[in-house]
């Protein structure tokens, strides 16, 4: 199963001392502690119900480590199993996708302790994540300074490598004009969408943990609206009047090449091609944003990236430069 659809994203939002919270819900609770929580889920996207439960809990939990929170208490599963499939393959794909959700979230320190099923037309699978803590403990979302760096720590393209794997599979009209341009090779789309399911399957958890200790100012993660579409959420809660100027954009391997060829403007270039369970987008000093660069790649075995900076914008305006930067990311071995 695989949806070209189900790469949408909401935008969660919260409260904190009257200012809104990017990602999550944060509220104080009476005992005085604060309670972080989102919610998410997501339509099929990849062939295996196995690697689409590790992506929809990689995604609902995203939403907590982009407010520089390491860990879950606890999550809730959302799950829909499909009744337009036979019962042997339903209970093939549910009982898959609800063991990677569950690994996954094994990984992350973490335990489905309820949740709710239905019966609905596409097998659907997500979450509530909650983390309590204390102030001190998370990074708000509204502290971005003057001269900061951004940070991306998992490269763009997901949307264009699921349809164009799609395509593909399908041998639609798309996929014969790309083979009759030699645009990519059989063997390059499918390491592109080996490489995006890597991506999306991969936690954010190293990257959440570390915020804090290395002095992240504001972050978010990259998700349905695209790079651009979450800089310019990110920049808009902000206290000072800052905007973001983003001079890179790193993409899995060929997926600005098929954007270029003008089969489909998925807006990658652009920024606003839609992202699933997306990297973080951090702002801080460019002295931490090294180090935390460094650490994070020998965590987790991929590359993070500076992919901009804060300037002064009395309008808080995200903008992508003319002159951009296009990196070409390829699969590392680890994945």
């Amino acid at each position: 199963m695989l949806s070209s659809l189900g790469l949408g994203d909401g935008q969660n939002m919260g409260t904190h001392n009257g200012k809104i919270a990017l990602d999550c819900s944060v509220r104080k609770t009476r005992q005085g502690h604060v309670c972080i929580s989102t919610t998410d889920f997501f339509f099929p996207l990849v062939d295996s119900p196995y690697l689409q439960g590790r992506i929809g809990a990689a995604n609902v939990l995203s939403d907590l480590y982009a407010e520089g929170v390491g860990e879950c208490d606890f999550v809730l599963m959302l799950l829909a199993a499909c009744r337009d499939m036979n019962e042997q393959d339903r209970n093939i794909c549910t009982r898959e996708m609800v063991r990677g959700f569950n690994d996954a979230c094994l990984e992350a320190g973490t335990v489905v302790t309820g949740g709710q099923t239905v019966v609905n037309p596409w097998p659907v699978i997500g979450g509530v994540a909650t983390a309590i803590c204390a102030d001190g403990e998370y990074v708000k979302s509204d502290g971005a300074q003057l001269g900061d760096v951004v940070v991306l720590t998992k490269p763009l393209g997901t949307q264009v490598a699921v349809n164009v794997h799609e395509w593909r599979v399908r041998q639609t009209p798309k996929w014969a004009e790309i083979t009759k341009r030699k645009i990519i090779t059989d063997d390059e789309a499918e390491d592109m969408m080996h490489a995006a399911v890597c991506s999306m399957s991969r936690l954010n958890r190293h990257g959440g943990s570390m915020m804090l200790k290395h002095h992240a100012h504001a972050g978010t993660d990259v998700t349905g609206f695209g790079i651009l579409g979450h800089a310019q959420n990110l920049m808009d809660n902000q206290q000072a009047a800052v905007g973001m100027e983003i001079h890179t954009l790193p993409c899995i391997a060929n997926t600005a090449k098929i954007e270029e060829s003008g089969v489909f403007d998925f807006r990658l270039l652009k920024g606003y091609s839609a992202e699933t369970s997306g990297g973080l987008m951090i702002c801080m000093k460019e002295e931490d944003a090294l180090k935390y660069i460094k650490e994070l790649e020998e965590l987790d075995g991929e590359p993070a990236w500076i992919i901009g900076r804060v300037i002064e914008s009395t309008e808080r305006k995200a903008t992508i430069v003319d002159d951009a930067k296009v990196l070409e990311i390829s699969c590392t071995d680890s994945c």
